[in-house]
């Protein structure tokens, strides 16, 4: 059974269509990166797939239901937008927040096992070493491995993570790749996640989905990352260039707005 199926999807909104004809199939363990600029519709397709987003033609099955329909079995992280460094919650007690952010007060019952699958999370990231420090005094790369953590911490078998490589630099984003590649390989998890810059991703992704002017591209790498294919759906020349080690190298990719208007942007 594919872990996320869609099948001549579209979703519109405000009478305006923001993709369509979206037809994709994400087997279980595979990394996905979801791609294209700025108000295509990316953070959209997370949200269809979530069950917050209508869908307006079309199929889309999730974990084998309907979206929303199994998120207790998906791990979630919206998109980050910087901590402020005078929070003094500590990294382990965010992770926490995977497990029990959804109630009030402190759990009555499983307190040892919570605390060790927060710990069992926190090693998976590679965070032991600062998981105990008040998160605003860590630098990015260190929150968002914890904040990895605390998507990974209800064992989900999808995780969803909404631009997690968005304000790391370089050394970071291929780190972050590289351990999101690493979780899906180990622990047969499907991870969809949204990104700007494809560069970093290409060694570890088995699957893309470009969104650009409603349109909807889906395929491996070697397929649909060519410079046709990218420039057909931009509609500006894209150069994809293979370096000395044989690595794809996409050149020019244009952050332009969508068709659908900036009141749309995610």
């Amino acid at each position: 059974m594919a872990a996320i199926e869609l099948r001549d999807a579209a979703v519109r909104r405000g009478g305006e269509t923001v993709w369509s004809d979206a037809t994709l199939e994400i087997e279980p363990g595979e990394l996905v990166a979801v791609l294209g600029p700025n108000g295509a519709g990316k953070s959209t397709l997370l949200r269809l797939l979530l069950g917050l987003e209508p869908l307006s033609a079309g199929s889309v099955r999730v974990l084998g239901g309907e979206p929303g329909a199994r998120n207790e079995r998906i791990g979630y992280l919206p998109q980050r937008h910087g901590v402020d460094t005078a929070i003094r919650i500590r990294g382990v007690d965010i992770v926490r927040l995977g497990l029990d952010g959804n109630r009030f007060g402190l759990p009555l019952s499983g307190r040892a096992a919570a605390r060790e699958r927060v710990s069992e999370a926190i090693a998976r990231v590679g965070a032991d070493a600062y998981a105990r420090r008040p998160i605003g005094e860590l630098s990015g790369g260190e929150q968002q491995r914890l904040l990895i953590a605390q998507a990974l911490v209800g064992a989900p078998e999808l995780l969803f993570l909404d631009e997690p490589l968005d304000g790391l630099d370089l050394p970071n984003q291929t780190a972050v790749s590289a351990l999101l590649s690493r979780i899906s390989r180990s622990d047969n998890v499907t991870v969809l996640l949204v990104a700007h810059d494809v560069n970093p991703l290409l060694p570890y992704v088995e699957r893309v989905v470009y969104i650009a002017r409603g349109k909807v591209v889906a395929g491996a790498p070697e397929q649909v990352i060519t410079s046709k294919t990218l420039s057909d759906l931009y509609g500006v020349p894209v150069e994809v260039l293979r370096a000395s080690d044989g690595r794809l190298v996409v050149v020019g990719e244009p952050e332009a707005p969508a068709h659908h208007g900036a009141h749309h942007a995610h």
